[in-house]
C-alpha cells in the first residue's frame, strides 16, 4: 500500500482532532488548525497527484475531502462542541430533545421579538452585537464544561448555541431583505 493511500485509510478513521494533531478539547490553537491543515493540504493536494495512478488520485481526493470536513468542523465552535459530544458517546439528539430551561425560552422570545421589529440597519447591528456576545460567553462555558467533563451539561450549551447561530443567519437575511 503506498504512503497515501495509508495516510487516506488512517485518517478516514481518525478523529478530526487526530487528523490534526490536537487535543480533543473544546479550547484550540486556531493558529496550530490552521497550520495543520495547510501542512496536510500541501501533502495530499490533488493536484500533486494528477500523473499518478488511478488509486493514488482517488486516495488523494478521499484525504482532501476529509481533511477539508474535519477542517470546516474544528473551525466551527457549534460543530466542534457538537464533534466533542459524539467523540464522548453522548446522544445529541437535538431534534427530538427540545426542552429548554424557562429563562432561556423567554430570552428566544425576547430576540425573536426585537428581530421582527427591527426596521434598520442600527437596529439589526444591535441585535447581532447582542447575540455575538452571547455566544462568545456560551463558547467560554463550553470549554469549562468539556474541561470538566460534563458532557450533559455541555449538551445543553450546544443546545443554546445553535439558537443563536440559528438567529444570526436570520439576522443576515432581514440586512438582506432591508437592502432590496
Amino acid at each position: 500500500m503506498s504512503k497515501t493511500r495509508a495516510a487516506a485509510a488512517k485518517a478516514l478513521t481518525s478523529s478530526h482532532f487526530e487528523l490534526f494533531g490536537l487535543p480533543a478539547q473544546f479550547a484550540l490553537d486556531l493558529e496550530r488548525l490552521d497550520r495543520g491543515y495547510r501542512d496536510i493540504q500541501a501533502k495530499v493536494h490533488p493536484d500533486r497527484f494528477a500523473h499518478a495512478g488511478d488509486a493514488e488520485r482517488r486516495a488523494s481526493m478521499q484525504m482532501t475531502t476529509r481533511v477539508n470536513e474535519a477542517y470546516r468542523v474544528l473551525k466551527d465552535p457549534l460543530q466542534r462542541a457538537i464533534h466533542l459530544l459524539e467523540l464522548n458517546g453522548v446522544d445529541v439528539a437535538f431534534e427530538t430533545d427540545t426542552a429548554m430551561p424557562k429563562e432561556f425560552l423567554m430570552r428566544q422570545m425576547e430576540m425573536r421579538e426585537r428581530l421582527e421589529e427591527a426596521k434598520s440597519s442600527a437596529a439589526l447591528a444591535s441585535i447581532l452585537e447582542d447575540l455575538n456576545r452571547e455566544k462568545k460567553e456560551i463558547e467560554q462555558q463550553l470549554t469549562v464544561q468539556f474541561d470538566a467533563r460534563d458532557f450533559q451539561g455541555a449538551r445543553t450549551l450546544v443546545r443554546k448555541l445553535m439558537f443563536f447561530d440559528r438567529l444570526a443567519e436570520e439576522v443576515d437575511e432581514a440586512y438582506d431583505t432591508l437592502e432590496t
